[in-house]
């Protein structure tokens, strides 16, 4: 068992495990969360792993969702119960379902599945339980974690509900300046919509991420950040419907980039705006926004 660290912040019977950089990617922010009777780690992170565990003995895991950084430290604790929402599970039972989950080129799925194993020590649990939302752990004392069914991110993805104590680990709604993610195959741009308005429904006195803010106190400051971070997406359609002034193939929208900055370098990024730019575009078409005047070009009306 690890010595506290002076980084981690009490908020009540939990404790967030904030990690370099208030949880840059590929660092995370954990969850650790221990009632009367057992205690319960959420999203073990690289920074986990790397300090060697968690301050206090490990019951059980709980998983936001089936992504890499979200559960580099799972291999610490091989005996402890591993729970996941049911649309994830495949993601952590074995290497290949979360492989699936991203859907990458056959040539980007093979390069990232040694940055897998061995940059985020994956480990498979087969052994791994599906969660569903509403469903609760009661760890004593009258400490309890909801599940909270936040999908988007992923299909599976989820916040927990630490109550009474008020707190509200919101995960991948991270709060960030680069806005919501939903590049990969798994993931859904309508679906994190709705799953930030389900946010907004949420009152709590803490709201921990686990990437970037790390800890937001009070419902106000929560909302004004949650706004920003889903104005994003607007900014991206209109940068979009901008660009379409002129008719574009896919391509040419794909090297424009609504998500990544130009001369951002990662090996998913074409695969991540393809998606991005096919979930916009689906809504615009829909919507009667933008029209195909030829096959395989847009143009917005």
């Amino acid at each position: 068992m690890t010595p506290f660290l002076d980084s981690d912040l009490r908020l009540g019977r939990a404790v967030a495990l904030i990690g370099a950089d208030l949880g840059k990617y590929p660092a995370g922010n954990s969850l650790l969360v221990v009632g009367d009777d057992s205690s319960l780690l959420i999203d073990p992170s690289v920074s986990v792993f790397d300090r060697g565990g968690a301050p206090a003995p490990v019951d059980r895991m709980l998983l936001s969702h089936a992504h890499e950084d979200h559960m580099a430290g799972v291999g610490l604790y091989p005996d402890a119960p591993l729970h996941v929402h049911h649309d994830d599970l495949l993601g952590v039972q074995s290497l290949d379902g979360l492989m699936h989950m991203y859907g990458m080129t056959p040539a980007n799925e093979a390069e990232f599945r040694t940055v897998v194993l061995e940059e985020f020590h994956y480990t498979e649990r087969p052994d791994a339980q599906g969660v569903a939302d509403g469903d609760r752990f009661d760890l004593g004392g009258g400490l309890r974690v909801e599940v909270v069914h936040l999908p988007g991110h992923t299909r599976g993805h989820c916040g927990f509900l630490v109550e009474p104590d008020g707190v509200f680990f919101v995960a991948d709604v991270d709060l960030s300046s680069f806005g919501p993610y939903y590049g990969d195959h798994w993931s859904d741009l309508e679906d994190f919509e709705a799953a930030l308005t389900r946010c907004r429904e949420i009152d709590a006195r803490w709201y921990a991420t686990f990437h970037h803010k790390g800890v937001v106190e009070g419902r106000a400051l929560f909302l004004e950040a949650l706004d920003a971070f889903e104005a994003v997406i607007a900014r991206r359609e209109r940068r979009l419907l901008d660009f379409l002034a002129e008719p574009r193939a896919l391509a040419d929208i794909v090297a424009h980039r609504l998500v990544y900055r130009p001369g951002v370098d990662i090996m998913w990024a074409d695969e991540a705006e393809t998606r991005t730019a096919q979930s916009h575009l689906s809504r615009l078409l829909r919507d009667g926004q933008v029209h195909q005047p030829e096959p395989g070009r847009y143009r917005a009306v």
